[in-house]
């Protein structure tokens, strides 16, 4: 497409994780582009609970799985923007999905934006306005990925 942002999307998964990496990089994509974010480089995880858990405990001193963790790199290298690391846990992510009545893709789909707005600076565990803006965006961006299946 003429004019079409060019982003840089990894995708790594466990090896017992059975989601196509395509349609990951895909969402990945459309979410970069709703960001207006031109020559960044992301890389995605997606694992499982003992992964997420490990790495929840090594940086943030929980010791717990959690379902998204991002790790901002914000480095330039070349003409390229190393935005950062976004690890998913799907075991979660799929107990997430049916307590919420949606399909593991739509969960998926929410731990993606969310992972890229934290890799974008944004934090909503500092309260107040930052969350405020961290949820505005999350929900604009969730909005725009609708059609994206």
């Amino acid at each position: 497409m003429k004019g079409q942002k060019k982003n840089r999307i990894q995708i790594k998964l466990h090896k017992r994780i059975s989601v196509h990496k395509s349609w990951v990089e895909g969402v990945c994509h459309r979410i970069a582009q709703i960001l207006d974010l031109n020559k960044v480089e992301v890389s995605v995880f997606l694992t499982d609970d003992s992964t997420l858990q490990e790495l929840n405990r090594t940086y943030r001193n929980k010791d717990k799985p959690t379902d998204v963790l991002s790790f901002p790199i914000k480095e330039k290298v070349g003409q390229w923007f190393i935005l950062g690391d976004i690890v998913i846990s799907v075991e979660t992510a799929k107990r997430q999905a049916v307590c919420a009545g949606h399909s593991l893709q739509e969960e998926l789909k929410r731990l993606l934006v969310h992972g890229f707005i934290h890799l974008m600076g944004y934090d909503h565990e500092l309260g107040g306005e930052e969350e405020r803006k961290f949820f505005s965006l999350e929900e604009y961006v969730l909005k725009n990925l609708l059609e994206y299946t």
